[in-house]
């Protein structure tokens, strides 16, 4: 029988009254992590650094890693990303390729969509980082 365990972590934005942060759905020897999308804000909301593109988007990567630590499992687990980015251009993929590798380091990355969209949740946001993750071992989270 499957469980699916529902996570808000304290650490990042509380938004539970329109989604859980992550979802954790265990009931094999693997367990599948869902992760909303994270922005780049604190656990306040408020914008993190100077609120440009990269800040906004080193500060969902950090959300994304908090996320997964809450899940008991890290960014080696993670098997897709989807990022989303307003007013996408050539020059902001070299920013999110630096960004996921300063976060996933020298191993195979995982797959990834990179999706344009006019916007998101609040207008000041620029970029929203999704994943999905699959670990070994079912866990009382």
């Amino acid at each position: 029988m499957m469980k699916l365990t529902h996570l808000n972590p304290s650490e990042l934005p509380d938004w539970s009254s329109l989604f859980s942060q992550v979802v954790i759905a265990e009931g094999s020897p693997l367990r599948v992590i869902a992760v909303s999308g994270q922005v780049g804000v604190d656990r306040s909301q408020a914008l993190l650094g100077d609120g440009g593109f990269a800040a906004q988007l080193e500060g969902a990567f950090k959300n994304l890693v908090v996320a997964l630590s809450a899940a008991r499992c890290s960014v080696a687990e993670v098997v897709k990303l989807t990022i989303y980015l307003v007013g996408y251009s050539y020059e902001k993929a070299d920013i999110i390729r630096e960004t996921v590798v300063r976060h996933f380091g020298n191993r195979p990355l995982p797959a990834c969509s990179l999706i344009g969209v006019e916007a998101l949740a609040r207008p000041e946001f620029q970029v929203e980082v999704e994943a999905l993750a699959i670990a070994e071992g079912c866990v009382d989270a």
